[in-house]
């Protein structure tokens, strides 16, 4: 018979990327006591990894518990961003109601729309919390109008539109159930979960059932399975059978090793969890994301959705310039099989498959952030590899025709910037859906555009808008093909001998186009040294030293004044190669090189390709 536990609630944070998700996590902690009265806390003590931190954006999501009058609040604060949305739609199967987070001055963007979808599919109630209601261009009422409408757009039912309203700022750790009225602590957002949100459910007495719905992964204890307990009791040293929704006729059995629960920011040993309980269990090799652990008498996989597929690849491949080795720790092709392999643990959105040679391996991925996420890890970590253009996953439909995955982008800028976006769009294959007033003098452009039409766009989007842009993506499913596109209309500038840049070498490249690099650095044939203003490459010599003579002094070299060089980012180098470069990443610098590097053969290959 099915039992409520009152003394459980389990509730995710989901909202818009940088809308105060995290800080609000911190609050709650802060004020439930998990912290000494004088310990040193960090600011967004949710985002563990370094990336994490520097970029100021959730990708793994995190389960916390906090107790608020006998009540242990279980709270998972999940990424706000379009490609960690895998991560998102696996951690509701394991709450009873989510809390939305909206900025009270930008109020609902598209990312709030694709978190709330799948909240509201799984029918789970709502609570909206409009955040930031301290900022002085705060809009609550506005705000609350656009979540409702939301809401009726979204065709959430009777009891979902009724969702209850608090207004908070994270920042100074108060709300209150008015706009008008300050908080003076984080009492009424605890008071509405305990209200609104409903206590888990299940039968204590029936057999166990468990679904795994993230996974976190330890040097020393390996893969660690997180998931809520739906039915039964879990103990240590049961054994259990693992049996997954979408196979059904593939089971094992396995034995309970460890089981935690979560207390604050700590895994707690137990020795057994009922149900509504969010519990880790360790001690199971190769447990996955959709396994539902079940007694032995009486197993029955709890339904599981398929986790989005990855829409855009990349290669991955060792290092072979002439530079290779001399900086990374890590170079082998085994080194790098390794890594992309023990990533597939923690990462159910990406997959990794072997290509016709041991040393490139293919990585798809949810989009740019996500791939680039992973690059910026292994290179912190002292690998050496290189990468290729991002390319688009393409399919065929029923009747042959080929599908290409298509995006919706939605584009804030100030108005005298609209014509630039929306002619550079247009040309990336983008179409203008709608073009409306936003707040602040902005204008809302919505584009449905191919998502290659978007690879390498971010950067160019930022210097059109002076850095006053916002943009934001959701994946809308696969369309028809909308034909060629040419990636870059600027040729690269090369370096065509090994050797060191100098000076003089460099003072008369610059007139040539922008250079990325400065003197003193060490290149080599073939490799990309900066971008022309023209269509096609130019090979330079920027190794070429002064000839002296007994009238010119090696001192007037001095005179020589070169530009700053252009220093590209990660993000940066990924969004500017083409398809017939390479990025070579290693953990001290970010080289941008052409596939070939023998000028004859590189000629001759373009040729070939023109021929064709």
């Amino acid at each position: 018979m099915k039992t409520k536990r009152e003394d459980v609630r389990n509730v995710a944070i989901i909202a818009h990327v940088d809308h105060g998700k995290t800080t609000l996590v911190d609050e709650l902690l802060k004020q439930s006591g998990v912290f000494r009265e004088n310990q040193e806390v960090a600011e967004r003590v949710m985002d563990s990894n370094d990336i994490e931190r520097e970029r100021g954006i959730t990708i793994l999501s995190k389960n916390t518990a906090v107790t608020y009058k006998n009540t242990k609040i279980n709270i998972i604060d999940t990424p706000g961003h379009a490609d960690f949305g895998g991560e998102v739609e696996r951690v509701l199967k394991m709450v009873n109601g989510v809390i939305l987070v909206v900025d009270a001055f930008e109020g609902v963007m598209p990312q709030t729309k694709f978190v709330l979808r799948k909240a509201l599919e799984l029918k789970l109630p709502v609570i909206a919390c409009i955040n930031k209601i301290d900022r002085p261009e705060a809009r609550c009422d506005e705000v609350v109008d656009e979540i409702l409408e939301l809401l009726i757009d979204l065709e959430a039912d009777e009891s979902q539109l009724d969702c209850p309203f608090v207004f908070a700022s994270a920042k100074t750790g108060t709300a209150s159930l008015s706009s008008d009225e300050a908080g003076s602590d984080m009492q009424p957002l605890f008071e509405t979960i305990l209200d609104y949100i409903p206590a888990p459910e299940g039968d204590p007495d029936a057999g166990t059932q468990v679904l795994i719905s993230t996974i976190d992964y330890n040097e020393y204890v390996g893969r660690i399975g997180v998931g809520k307990v739906d039915n039964g009791t879990i103990s240590v040293n049961q054994e259990v059978v693992i049996v997954n929704h979408h196979e059904p006729d593939q089971q094992r059995k396995v034995k309970v090793s460890k089981l935690y629960e979560f207390d604050g920011l700590n895994k707690v040993e137990v020795k057994e969890a009922g149900i509504g309980s969010i519990v880790a269990i360790s001690g199971i090799s190769d447990i996955h994301i959709g396994d539902t652990l079940c007694s032995p008498d009486a197993v029955s996989p709890i339904p599981f959705q398929k986790i989005s597929e990855p829409t855009i690849a990349m290669h991955f491949m060792v290092n072979d310039s002439p530079l290779a080795g001399q900086e990374g720790k890590y170079v082998t092709s085994r080194h790098l099989r390794d890594r992309l392999f023990r990533e597939l643990n923690t990462d159910v959105s990406l997959r990794v498959e072997e290509t016709d040679t041991t040393e490139s391996f293919k990585v798809s991925g949810r989009g740019e952030l996500h791939l680039s996420v992973l690059i910026e890890n292994m290179r912190r970590e002292g690998y050496e590899f290189a990468v290729s253009k991002a390319e688009v996953l393409y399919r065929t439909d029923e009747n042959g025709k080929k599908t290409e995955p298509m995006e919706t982008a939605y584009v804030d800028v100030p108005e005298e910037f609209s014509g630039t976006v929306i002619q550079k769009l247009s040309t990336r294959k983008g179409e203008l859906i709608t073009m409306k007033p936003a707040a602040g003098g902005y204008t809302r452009l919505e584009f449905s555009i191919p998502s290659r039409g978007l690879i390498g766009y971010r950067g160019e989007f930022m210097t059109d808008t002076k850095g006053n842009g916002i943009m934001n993506t959701s994946f809308e499913g696969y369309g028809p093909y909308k034909g060629d596109l040419s990636y870059r209309a600027k040729g690269s500038l090369i370096a065509f001998e090994d050797g060191e840049s100098i000076t003089y070498g460099l003072y008369n490249a610059q007139e040539r186009g922008t250079l990325f690099i400065g003197p003193g650095v060490k290149v080599y044939s073939g490799m990309v040294i900066g971008e022309t203003g023209r269509t096609e490459d130019i090979e330079l010599n920027v190794c070429k030293k002064k000839q002296l003579t007994n009238t010119r002094a090696s001192g007037s070299d001095e005179a020589l004044r070169l530009s700053p060089p252009k220093v590209l980012s990660l993000e940066q180098a990924l969004d500017f190669i083409d398809t017939d470069e390479l990025l070579e990443v290693t953990p001290e610098n970010l080289r941008i090189r052409k596939k070939i590097l023998d000028p004859t053969l590189r000629k001759r290959a373009s040729f070939k390709k023109n021929q064709q």
